[in-house]
């Protein structure tokens, strides 16, 4: 009897705390369990009360798998055979698995529910009569109700019989979007894709913020911090992603300010544009990067000074974490090795050899004063563009990059 899952059954983390809210929580899920599927076109999914159904329909399940295992939300799933309720069919499909997993001292045993209470044995009875198939064609298997080497699952529901055995976890936390929105600050580097992963986990839908500042930046610099965001999109579905012009700032602020005090500028112009782009666009709180101590520019009295400028929430999920720590979960999520390609951005172009640890604020001000703070904001917001991040990369986008490079 050649075996093939049919499903994969989805089940819920947190959402099951939800009651009331619980609806929402599952719509929002499916939605992102179809979008981080699309590759997949013959896929389909249906979303129930208590979990949800990933159809096959002849894909390769282990690909599917590796596809839900990042998108949060998901407390475990189950590669499942869905089957007729049928006895002899149920009979048949528990001695061909249980044949195809066996080995010398293999222990198991059937654990049975049953929701459609007109089928004809119950819980107890469906136990012992699979059971005893299984030792009709392995005679020499044992039984062990406690830690068993497999336990095959058998759930008798109104709509169909499933039976399954492997148990693989989920990423847990909440669907990406059910908290709101954040403006992620996206530099090229390795932290903020991380901070982006972490605000993703609780439910937060992010819009990446990216500052170019050609001919500065290159082209690969840009294509980086896309292939960053998009490598988040396995986690939460679509990402959009904005790409600010910072060139006119940068050469401003490079003329008119002095050096120490240039990043604490450059990042406080940083935060008005996201802040501005957070408020036109409906987001809810500013995400980055940040860890304590990390570098000049953050330090309490930097992200002090930084802050300022906006009343908006600055969430820095990184901020008590060691670097190891963060490279560790970089590593984890797939980002690391496009973070450390050598493109630089335009926090690292014009940074002063000895930037200010300790930024006072009056300073800070009367450096702005010289500036059009307004009008520079103002234009870089203006000539923003803003790009459809998916989980597949653009084939014209890498073409058009690698003309440029050349």
């Amino acid at each position: 009897m050649t075996l093939q899952y049919s499903e994969i059954m989805v089940r819920y983390g947190e959402l099951s705390t939800k009651k009331k809210n619980r609806k929402r929580f599952i719509n929002k899920l499916q939605e992102h369990i179809q979008a981080v599927l699309t590759p997949f076109s013959q896929v389909t999914v249906r979303a129930d009360y208590d979990r949800c159904h990933v159809f096959l329909n002849g894909a390769d399940h282990g690909l599917v798998l590796e596809a839900l295992e990042k998108v949060f939300g998901i407390q475990a799933l189950n590669p499942a055979y869905q089957l007729p309720k049928d006895m002899a069919i149920l009979t048949e499909t528990v001695q061909a698995i249980m044949t195809d997993l066996y080995r010398d001292g293999l222990t198991f045993k059937i654990s049975t529910k049953r929701s459609d209470h007109s089928f004809e044995l119950d819980s107890r009875q469906l136990n012992q009569v699979l059971g005893s198939a299984v030792f009709d064609v392995l005679p020499d298997i044992k039984v062990q109700m406690k830690k068993p080497d497999v336990t095959l699952r058998v759930e008798i529901r109104e709509e169909a019989a499933y039976l399954y055995h492997e148990e693989i976890k989920g990423a847990g936390g909440l669907p990406a979007g059910i908290s709101g929105k954040g403006m992620l600050m996206m530099s090229g580097g390795i932290d903020s894709p991380v901070a982006g992963y972490l605000a993703l986990k609780r439910g937060v839908s992010i819009e990446a913020v990216h500052f170019a500042s050609p001919p500065y930046t290159s082209p690969a610099a840009l294509q980086k911090a896309r292939d960053l965001t998009r490598q988040l999109t396995k986690f939460g579905g679509n990402i959009r992603f904005i790409e600010v012009p910072f060139t006119e700032i940068q050469e401003e602020l490079k003329d008119k300010v002095f050096d120490a005090y240039l990043m604490t500028l450059t990042r406080r112009f940083m935060m008005r544009i996201t802040d501005r782009l957070r408020q036109d666009r409906n987001g809810l709180i500013i995400i980055n990067g940040e860890s304590l101590g990390q570098v000049a520019s953050q330090t309490l009295e930097s992200m002090q000074a930084i802050n300022a400028v906006t009343n908006t929430p600055v969430i820095r999920p990184l901020v008590a974490m060691d670097k190891l720590d963060i490279i560790e979960l970089a590593q984890k999520i797939d980002t690391f090795e496009i973070s450390i390609q050598p493109f630089e951005d335009c926090c690292t172009i014009f940074a002063p050899d000895h930037p200010k640890t300790s930024p006072k604020l009056e300073k800070v001000e009367q450096y702005e004063a010289r500036l059009d703070i307004e009008g520079l904001v103002n234009r870089a917001v203006a000539g923003i563009t803003v790009t459809e991040i998916t989980p597949q990369a653009d084939p014209d986008a890498i073409s058009d990059l690698i003309e440029d490079l050349l």
